[in-house]
């Protein structure tokens, strides 16, 4: 019986370590990325993001949508809601654009070809003279709009103190409600610095429903919403 070469077991207990290294380095290689590849794909999980998404707001518990793209006014239809408004161009208004009467009439047509049976509210940009106005309201009639929405005009100026400030705010809104009303059939909702003081001059001005936001919304408690609505629900 001859005794084991001890030095042959380390040479292959060596060559056997000297492997496994080499085989978890190579795993590491595989599975590491460069900067440069973690860049890449970190731009391309950004861009299949598309700015349309990254506006979306989720369709409320009201049934209701509001946007200026047609796709996603048909998107929230297929999600539910019963009623689409093409409007809400105040944001916009504070990045210093506007909308004009064709670009209007543009986005009302797509939005009724893609949401032919919802019931559909267009806003008319407060700014556009009131004939230009009228014609849009009459254009949007005859495509098949079930409301017009009129609104005021933004300003980055302060507001007065009072009752004075909540009049100025409201005042171009009400005076298209009045125009629109003596010129066509199609119900008017009154919008733009309505709440209980103003909501009643709306009514009397033409308009069939009146659309308030910022009166209850940027109360500090759900107590003075609840009261709010339940004021304007009284003056409707």
């Amino acid at each position: 019986i001859t005794e084991p070469n001890t030095e042959q077991y380390t040479l292959l207990e060596d060559i056997s370590r000297i492997t496994q290294i080499e085989k978890e380095t190579e795993s590491e290689e595989e599975t590491e990325q460069s900067p440069e590849e973690e860049t890449e794909e970190l731009e391309t999980e950004t861009e299949t993001e598309t700015p349309a998404e990254q506006r979306r707001a989720p369709v409320g518990e009201e049934g209701s949508e509001s946007s200026i793209e047609p796709e996603e006014l048909s998107h929230a239809v297929v999600l539910g809601a019963d009623a689409i408004e093409l409007g809400n161009f105040d944001a916009l208004y504070k990045k210093g654009m506007s909308f004009d009467a064709s670009h209007v009439l543009s986005l009302a047509k797509r939005t009724r070809e893609l949401c032919p049976d919802t019931y559909f509210c267009v806003t008319i940009p407060g700014e556009l003279e009131i004939s230009e106005q009228i014609n849009l309201a009459h254009e949007l009639e005859a495509i098949g709009v079930d409301l017009i929405q009129t609104e005021g005009h933004f300003s980055n100026e302060a507001p007065s103190n009072g009752v004075r400030g909540l009049l100025e705010r409201a005042e171009l809104t009400i005076a298209n409600t009045i125009e629109l009303s003596r010129n066509i059939e199609l119900p008017i909702m009154t919008a733009t610095g309505i709440n209980p003081t103003t909501a009643s001059l709306a009514f009397a001005a033409g308009a069939s429903a009146i659309g308030c936001g910022s009166c209850v919304n940027k109360l500090d408690s759900e107590i003075s919403m609840i009261a709010v609505s339940r004021s304007l629900v009284e003056i409707a």
